[in-house]
């Protein structure tokens, strides 16, 4: 596939940002028959190359977890079904405040959402989660919030079908 396939199908595997399979498609490391481990790969590499301004915009990309985004319906199609498939989408009034207190705070503590990869977790082991991290320090947090962005992209990838062009 060209670069402009390539980037159409695998440049929102991070959160809104291409440049990460435009710099792995133009090194031009990627195998001929692409699967979701080594495609991981190149993707993370690129990623854990970038400049921590550039990895700090990768965060702040994601949508805070239950944010007004998400009850504006204004997520991806990929954050959508992940924060559905966690019950986000099905909070009661107190587990939403809670959310909105968090994300609040986190946002304000680190100057980027809260980013952890829900799929397989309940909701109360996502505000576990949350309200544990809110305490970290800065870089601490950082490089969770890092190794977060690369699990979610990893199994956004593995939920592609790769014997489709």
């Amino acid at each position: 596939m060209d670069r402009a396939e390539f980037v159409a199908r695998f440049g929102g595997v991070f959160e809104h940002s291409a440049w990460i399979a435009e710099r792995a498609f133009d090194r031009g490391a990627l195998p001929e028959r692409l699967d979701a481990g080594c495609l991981h790969g190149a993707l993370a590499a690129e990623f854990r190359a970038a400049s921590e301004g550039e990895r700090l915009g990768v965060l702040r990309a994601h949508p805070d977890l239950a944010g007004r985004l998400a009850v504006a319906g204004e997520l991806t199609e990929d954050s959508r079904r992940e924060q559905a498939g966690a019950g986000l989408d099905r909070l009661t009034a107190a587990e939403f405040a809670r959310f909105t207190d968090l994300n609040t705070r986190y946002q304000t503590r680190f100057g980027f959402p809260f980013i952890i990869a829900v799929k397989g977790l309940t909701r109360g082991e996502i505000l576990h989660a949350f309200e544990n991290r809110i305490h970290h320090g800065h870089q601490e947090e950082f490089g969770t919030a890092c190794r977060e962005v690369e699990k979610i992209a990893r199994l956004r990838l593995e939920a592609m079908d790769f014997s489709a062009p």
